[in-house]
């Protein structure tokens, strides 16, 4: 039993699919098999199990999986901090998010870190929700992970970082846009663009709606925040997103963004395994993007009936 197989087993069990580890590893499905059946040797049991559509662990193998899951990203974390000290500032930092989260929340720390760390590497892996997020950072060989904070989950500390008000994205000639604030009774006559259904957004959003006794028409879904914005100054329905600053403007004439005040905030910011544990390099990435979304978020425009 090796540490490989122990990755490979781990990766297995959070993607549900052999073909799509040995793809990540630029390896045959074969060779991944060969990593699982040496592990099943070893312990002598069934550690997953085989299914149409993808495989699923075993009790057994869910045994392992958690256990495996901590200890290698403890292992990776301490390999990667003796590489820092080996090579000083010339190390990397390791981030796991969203699809459009470094445009709207780190486009400028990343030049900022750039600038002062020249020479150190910075690695973007793309997960599609929080849940994503977190089994990446579990599963080892990642720093941190920008995602919207939810529910407490193990092994995870979440660290909150932008407060996000909730808006009503509609073409501008909308009767809707007209109004200085959004109420119950406004969102129940909607055309709703549907969230990505993985996203904590969503859930919170559904949540929410449910809670309040609405169901919004909606025949049309999207995979992230800016295709439900571009959707909606187009006209083809309306979208319920937390208000982002690069919305406001000129880029997006068409555009109205309406305050929904009854809908509780949400929150995004930093997941990392230990914060006390962080690199040098990977806390001061981090506080870089702290500092630029404050400066950010504190100037972005008041959210105000036709204004943009």
């Amino acid at each position: 039993m090796t540490l490989d197989d122990l990755r490979v087993f781990v990766a297995v069990c959070r993607t549900g699919s052999l073909s799509a580890v040995a793809r990540d590893l630029s390896c045959t499905q074969s060779a991944v098999s060969q990593h699982i059946k040496r592990l099943e040797r070893e312990t002598g049991i069934t550690l997953l199990e085989r299914h149409p559509r993808g495989v699923i662990p075993t009790p057994a193998g869910q045994l392992l999986h958690t256990a495996a899951g901590g200890g290698l990203g403890d292992i990776d974390h301490a390999l990667r901090r003796l590489r820092d000290l080996v090579h000083g500032e010339a190390g990397s930092v390791r981030i796991t998010t969203g699809a459009t989260t470094v445009r709207h929340f780190m486009s400028k720390a990343v030049v900022a870190f750039r600038h002062r760390y020249p020479n150190v590497s910075l690695e973007f892996q793309t997960a599609h929700s929080s849940r994503g997020c977190f089994d990446a950072l579990l599963a080892g060989g990642l720093d941190l992970a920008w995602i919207t904070l939810g529910e407490t989950v193990r092994g995870i500390e979440q660290r909150p970082v932008v407060e996000l008000p909730w808006v009503l994205a509609v073409r501008t000639d909308d009767p809707l846009a007209a109004k200085s604030g959004i109420d119950i009774a406004d969102l129940a006559r909607i055309h709703l663009i549907g969230l990505p259904e993985s996203a904590t957004s969503r859930s919170r959003l559904d949540a929410w709606l449910v809670e309040s006794g609405i169901e919004p028409t909606s025949d049309t879904s999207v995979a992230d925040w800016d295709t439900a914005i571009l959707l909606a100054e187009l006209g083809l329905g309306h979208a319920i997103v937390p208000d982002l600053p690069g919305w406001h403007g000129p880029a997006h004439p068409d555009l109205q963004l309406v305050p929904i005040p009854e809908l509780p905030t949400l929150w995004t910011g930093w997941a990392i395994r230990r914060w006390d544990a962080l690199s040098p390099l990977a806390r001061a990435f981090a506080d870089t993007v702290e500092e630029n979304c404050s400066a950010a978020f504190s100037a972005a425009p008041p959210m105000m009936g036709n204004d943009h």
